[in-house]
């Protein structure tokens, strides 16, 4: 397994990179009071929408792949995807 982590600056999420032999995952914390979360994959691009008070706060990163499943839960979001 290859591992690679980065921290935005500032209030950013943490950002995480599992590589292995047939896959692939992606995990940023978005933080527990990340509820209205909605994220969206375009070939090897994460959207990732939060709505809360005022306007949206949209985002993106860049995926190894095509996702292959994502999930929200807690303020996580983990995207998934094979080699």
């Amino acid at each position: 397994m290859n591992h690679q982590q980065t921290r935005s600056t500032g209030d950013g999420a943490l950002l995480r990179r599992y590589e292995y032999e047939d896959g692939w995952v992606v995990a940023a914390d978005l933080g527990a009071d990340a509820v209205n979360v909605s994220v969206d994959t375009v070939g090897e691009t994460a959207i990732v929408v939060i709505e809360g008070d005022g306007e949206p706060v949209e985002s993106e990163f860049e995926l190894p792949g095509e996702a292959d499943s994502v999930v929200v839960e807690n303020g996580v979001i983990t995207v998934e995807g094979q080699r």
